[in-house]
């Protein structure tokens, strides 16, 4: 007889605390009873401002679970109750941060996340009543575990309100508690969500107020601390620019790896992998950006301070900061683009990373060299001063460097910004000598004069040699790796042919087609433009990377030096090199290696493919490693990793761990499987043919209850049905397909169905169809006449599959496999007429042929249709007469064909 106000007020007041919880509960409901009458709406706000504060902690903590429920109504209801969460419930959940019991404090920490997720606060409210009171609380005189809690919900807001806030409101206070001398569970905290952090305020904000908080974290006194950390270092890494991260970052990740404690190192070592795939860019992934609309104003720079917050801005985070094509006024030549155009950087290719490419001669009138210059000051010749070193389009004999500045869309455009950078060309005194120009007296002081006939050549064999390698690469050249080795090869012999004296007239005799860009200086330097080193290092890395398949006795230092690469520090690679190392399982972490193998495929796609040879003896390692957790995660990936290798190396390298995959334990082959059309897509044609004599093995399982793998085998069949021909399809796919078609399982039927309905329409659309007739004959003898019920009604199945996916049109449908679907109308087991009947009367008669022509095929389906409604059977005669809600093929499969083990 109560209002619901009336009733409200009753319960609130009673000494139960049982009553005072219902009332709680039931506010929501109480909110909708009386949702129409605004008056009442804010009275039972009002109530619930009183009962926040019951004494009872259960009853504060059932009220605060009911909050974000309530400001969800109140926010769908606002015209009728204005501003009533900011009034009414905000100041509850923020006044229970700080409640002395810990369950009302977690269920409003709760509440308040769950708030801002749905954008149920204002943005002013969290400026002006959240953020101040969690700083507050994060106060030095606050209680410990409030702070601590408090700079949690912080960290945890942080991405919820965005960039602005967080950096005016919550990173001062989050910087103070990282240094929190008092409370190691403060700092914990903070090296916890320390990446979030990062990933919010940014790049600017990370390097210059993080950053030394970072260090600091990373060498705490606590182990908890300094493990936090580590589990967060890629989400800081990918806040921070390429140059920090190689050169401090490394340093300080190598730490946390060779820490004392062994929590440390073991999060340390599973941060490894993610921590390298930071390093990925564009030359060596082979994965490339565009970005149009750019101006040459972009690039341009006054210091290398602006230079490198430019480059942090326009380009995306992940991608190596390099000199732009506009910083040293470079022209590509006309005929240079086709073999400049490979987007991964060989290691023999004439480029060296910027760590230890020697410095340009970038002014016409050197400043004095010194045995070493600064890394600095290299880095300030190199952004401020103009370089004199231009690859000219079409260049002339005989004339100087006084070509025409180039336009703005030459200076900048994607192609030059992104392609793999211009060989790095050092100009020795020698050279400059032997075209006859006269070096300044100060060069004359630390280089002697060397006469010209001194300067390095290519000796006749290696010329031979260069002619060889290039004979053997041609029938390869359309792989664009072998191209790029090619090109490299072209570019040493022409040197080679090269003489200080006769350089000009062998350059006017070239054709367009085989010129080379020319580096020329002020004062019309010539040279070789290789060295001897150089074409060393290019055949050094060809007879290594090459896939003759011939063993070649390599001495240690050169085994250790193949490893070497130029996209990660070499420090951070050979540490993850020796996650494989069964001591580091000892000492580290038992689970090590999988762990390595799970970041292999990042890892990987870092270096890029022509690092693959760094990786390759690990990935074996690996791939026959004793715990199957290891090879089972390798079999999960292989696919991924074909794709970032590329056909050859995939066939060379992954085919035969593919193959081993195949044999090894059900754990392991399930991987391989999953995966099974992904791979071998990747493959060449006579070599994908290989594995249609080892689809069969995957009908044998170690335990024949696995049903999930005969499950799994069959959505790969339908999957692998474009990959193949008929011929091949009928021959090899066909058999397993039926095989599975009387499976005991009734999910692996029901897709087998599927299997079959799809091998139909591919065999029925070949020319000539004969497969697909011979398929149909097959499908009616051994299913539609088969002695056991069960074959039968997986007929039915199969050709309401058919229907329903239209995999035959309905004429040939009509003809083929509709004469025999009507004669189970006779079948003595009603489930069998019970599939019919739905069949005929949900599915056939739902076709469009079926409702416009009159012929015989129509007449003939109505005959037995009537025939079914006068069924003995109840539910036979139910399916035939009515057209009951319409039910999913998936249903049927696991229901009526339920009953068939």
């Amino acid at each position: 007889m109560l209002t619901p106000l009336g009733r409200l007020d009753k319960y609130a007041a009673s000494e139960n605390v049982f009553n005072r919880q219902m009332v709680a509960r039931s506010l929501l409901d109480t909110l909708r009873e009386v949702c129409d009458d605004e008056r009442e709406c804010i009275a039972v706000l009002e109530r619930i401002s009183r009962l926040a504060d019951d004494s009872e902690p259960t009853v504060r903590a059932e009220l605060m679970e009911q909050v974000p429920h309530i400001a969800l109504f109140c926010q769908e209801n606002r015209p009728a109750i204005p501003y009533a969460f900011s009034k009414y419930l905000l100041p509850i959940v923020v006044r229970y941060l700080a409640d002395q019991n810990n369950q009302v404090r977690k269920t409003s920490q709760a509440a308040l996340l769950a708030l801002l997720e749905q954008e149920l606060i204002e943005r002013f409210d969290v400026e002006t009543k959240v953020c101040p009171v969690l700083v507050e609380l994060t106060a030095p005189d606050s209680n410990d575990d409030v702070k601590t809690e408090a700079v949690a919900i912080m960290c945890k807001m942080a991405p919820m309100v965005g960039k602005d806030i967080t950096e005016r409101l919550i990173l001062p206070r989050f910087c103070e508690m990282c240094c929190d001398c008092r409370m190691f569970h403060v700092r914990k905290v903070c090296a916890a969500n320390f990446g979030d952090i990062c990933s919010v305020v940014g790049q600017q904000a990370t390097e210059e107020m993080l950053l030394p908080r970072f260090f600091q974290l990373c060498s705490d006194n606590v182990w908890g601390v300094r493990k936090a950390c580590a589990e967060c270092f890629m989400a800081v890494s990918c806040a921070t620019c390429q140059e920090i991260r190689r050169t401090k970052l490394s340093a300080l990740f190598i730490n946390l790896i060779s820490d004392p404690s062994r929590w440390v190192r073991q999060a340390a070592f599973q941060s490894l992998g993610p921590f390298i795939s930071t390093f990925a860019n564009p030359s060596s992934s082979g994965q490339y950006f565009k970005e149009e609309n750019k101006s040459s104003e972009d690039t341009s720079v006054e210091d290398k301070n602006s230079n490198e917050r430019t480059r942090g801005e326009d380009a995306p985070e992940d991608v190596e900061s390099r000199p732009t094509v506009g910083d040293c006024s470079v022209h590509l030549e006309d005929s240079l683009a086709d073999g400049a155009e490979s987007p991964r950087q060989l290691p023999g290719e004439l480029s060296a990373p910027a760590e230890s490419s020697s410095p340009r001669r970038s002014s016409p009138e050197p400043p004095p060299l010194s045995p070493e210059p600064p890394p600095d000051t290299t880095g300030n010749e190199e952004e401020q001063e103009p370089c004199a070193c231009r690859l000219a389009s079409r260049p002339e004999v005989g004339t100087g460097a006084q070509d025409s500045a180039p336009l703005d869309q030459e200076l900048y455009n994607s192609f030059h910004f992104w392609r793999t950078p211009l060989p790095e060309i050092d100009l020795d005194v020698e050279l400059e000598q032997g075209s006859g120009s006269e070096p300044g007296p100060q060069r004359l002081d630390v280089e002697p004069e060397v006469p010209a006939s001194s300067s390095t050549s290519i000796t006749m064999a290696t010329r031979k040699e260069l002619e060889e390698m290039i004979e053997n690469l041609e029938p390869h050249i359309d792989d664009p790796d072998v191209k790029a080795q090619v090109d490299v090869l072209a570019a040493a012999l022409r040197a080679s042919s090269l003489d200080a004296g006769d350089e000009a007239g062998e350059a006017a005799r070239r054709t367009p087609q085989d010129e080379l860009p020319s580096c020329r200086l002020d004062h019309d330097a010539a040279g070789p433009l290789i060295s001897e080193e150089t074409v060393d290092s290019a055949l050094h890395y060809i007879h290594n990377d090459s896939d003759s398949g011939t063993s070649s006795g390599f001495s240690p230092d050169e085994e250790r030096r193949a490893k070497v690469q130029d996209v990660v520090p070499q420090a951070l690679l050979d540490q993850y090199l020796s996650m494989t190392d069964p001591s580091r399982a000892q000492t580290v972490d038992t689970e090590i290696a999988k762990h390595c193998a799970y970041s292999l495929p990042g890892v990987a796609l870092t270096l890029g493919r022509q690092n693959w040879h760094c990786l390759r003896e690990t990935y074996e390692t690996l791939a026959s490693d004793m715990q199957w957790k290891v090879r089972r995660t390798l079999a999960f990936s292989i696919h991924e990793l074909a794709v970032i290798l590329g056909d050859q190396l995939t066939a060379a390298d992954l085919v035969p761990i593919f193959n081993g995959f195949l044999k090894d334990l059900d754990e392991v082959r399930i991987g391989v499987l999953k995966h099974l059309h992904d791979f071998l897509k990747l493959l060449h044609i006579d070599k994908r043919r290989e594995y249609l004599y080892q689809l069969q093995e995957f009908l044998v399982t170690d335990n024949s209850r696995n049903w999930r793998f005969r499950a799994e085998l069959a959505e790969q069949l339908i999957l692998l049905l474009e990959l193949y021909s008929p011929r091949d399809v009928y021959d090899y796919l066909r058999p397993i397909a039926l095989n599975l078609c009387a499976d005991k399982v009734s999910s692996v039927r029901w897709i087998s169905y599927k299997l079959v309905s799809e091998m139909v329409r591919k065999l029925h659309q070949a020319a000539p169809p004969t497969f697909g007739a011979d398929l149909i004959q097959e499908l009616v003898e051994s299913f539609g006449r088969c002695p056991r019920w069960s074959g039968r009604q997986a007929f039915v199945f199969v050709c309401q599959t058919v229907i329903e996916d239209d995999c035959l049109p309905m004429d040939q449908f009509a003809v083929h496999l509709m004469p025999h679907l009507l004669t189970l109308a006779n079948d003595r087991v009603p489930n069998v007429r019970v599939l019919l009947a739905k069949t005929l009367r949900q599915t056939l008669l739902e076709k469009e042929y079926f409702l416009t022509s009159a012929s015989c095929h129509q007449e003939a389906v109505e005959q037995t249709i009537m025939a079914l409604q006068m069924d003995r059977d109840s539910d036979v005669k139910y399916f035939a007469s009515t057209h009951p809600a319409s039910t999913r093929i998936s249903e049927d499969a696991l229901s009526t064909a339920s009953s068939t083990y």
